[in-house]
């Protein structure tokens, strides 16, 4: 390991503690070296605030003077709600700058190296470059499409059932592996889910875990089915949005938001468009969404190209039956050569299940 890898690791750590409270904004963290000596870390805390090179800069002070400073993400070039960080990095003297990765915001992309390089720092820029990219997935898709990256997550047995034939769920998958869902539903905007769900189990949809956020609840409803009496609609732990179709009720619409719910119309005639639903996402400055639908919703996004992330929980148990509902329905493919291939998979354990991370593979146009 290099003496830059060394030090840009250090700045990866400190950026990814802070998973969950940067949105919409990337991960960022920094660490100033004068003469082998760490003088400065610093990371992004939360959008608004000062960037990482900054609380860096102000830790090491007179110390940044001649120093490195490793950042995991091109510092910016522009006026946003804070200053630009590349002018902050020239005021300070620091006469070397390693960055693992271009931003690919179209504002500032390459704009800070040139303005670094204008001053007379010397730039090195690749370092880490694919452990900052993986980091960053949300953001790099939400900064350039201005859609959320979306996670599709799922817990079954190795059988691939989500319940039972007549119905019964709790609990395939161990205390350890929910617990990391929360931590996932935390990291997230928005979690998402049918109105099938809510109305057999009244779920809160909240992350339960200490200082955890609770995301923006989705409910996919075509005729706006959801009882009035759902936690999600009165609990007050989290907004609570719902995405109907042009069949849906007139006088319960009236009534949900009088409630205070927000209730998006979509262009599907029976059913919820689930692209209208990513893109209205996007506009409203949500840039991660977390499903956790059943098998019919699954699909609904896969069939269409929406998904970005799989995570699924397998617990080593084996039901059975012909009409154990599966996590992944809809009428399916014709043929193995239009299966979904998942990439670049990882598989971890927790507790006694297991965890697969995996990524679709992009099918071009949706159908």
């Amino acid at each position: 390991m290099s003496h830059h890898e060394f030090y840009m690791d250090l700045a990866l750590t400190n950026a990814r503690k802070m998973k969950g409270q940067t949105d919409p904004n990337p991960l960022v963290g920094s660490v100033i070296v004068n003469h082998q000596r760490i003088v400065g870390i610093g990371a992004h805390l939360k959008a608004g605030e000062p960037h990482a090179e900054i609380h860096a800069i102000r830790m090491a002070g007179e110390l940044a003077q001649g120093g490195t400073i490793y950042v995991t993400l091109e510092p910016c070039s522009h006026h946003g709600r804070t200053g630009p960080c590349a002018q902050a990095i020239i005021d300070a003297g620091i006469s070397e700058v390693v960055i693992a990765t271009l931003d690919p915001n179209p504002i500032v992309s390459g704009n800070g190296v040139r303005m670094l390089e204008d001053a007379g720092i010397e730039v090195t820029i690749g370092v880490r470059k694919e452990e900052s990219r993986k980091m960053n997935e949300v953001f790099n898709k939400f900064i350039v499409e201005k859609v959320p990256f979306v996670t599709l997550k799922a817990a079954s047995t190795l059988d691939g059932k989500i319940a039972t034939h007549s119905l019964d769920s709790k609990w395939i998958t161990s205390s350890d592996a929910r617990q990391d869902v929360h931590q996932l539903r935390s990291e997230h905007m928005a979690i998402l889910v049918g109105v099938g769900t809510v109305i057999e189990d009244d779920p809160e949809l909240t992350a339960r875990i200490p200082n955890g956020r609770n995301p923006l609840r989705i409910v996919l409803d075509s005729t706006l089915r959801i009882p009035l009496d759902a936690k999600v609609l009165n609990d007050g732990l989290a907004n609570t949005w719902i995405f109907t179709s042009r069949n849906y009720d007139q006088k319960k619409r009236h009534k949900l938001e009088s409630l205070g719910i927000s209730v998006f119309e979509t262009s599907g005639e029976i059913r919820v468009n689930v692209q209208d639903v990513v893109r209205i996402l996007g506009e409203k400055s949500v840039s991660s969404l977390f499903i956790e639908g059943g098998g019919t919703i699954n699909s609904a996004f896969l069939e269409k190209d929406l998904i970005d992330k799989v995570v699924l929980y397998f617990a080593p148990k084996l039901i059975g039956g012909k009409d154990a509902p599966t996590f992944l329905e809809g009428a399916g493919f014709d043929l193995m050569k239009d299966a979904i291939e998942l990439t670049d998979g990882e598989f971890t354990k927790i507790g006694k299940d297991f965890r697969f991370t995996g990524y679709p593979e992009k099918r071009g146009e949706a159908k």
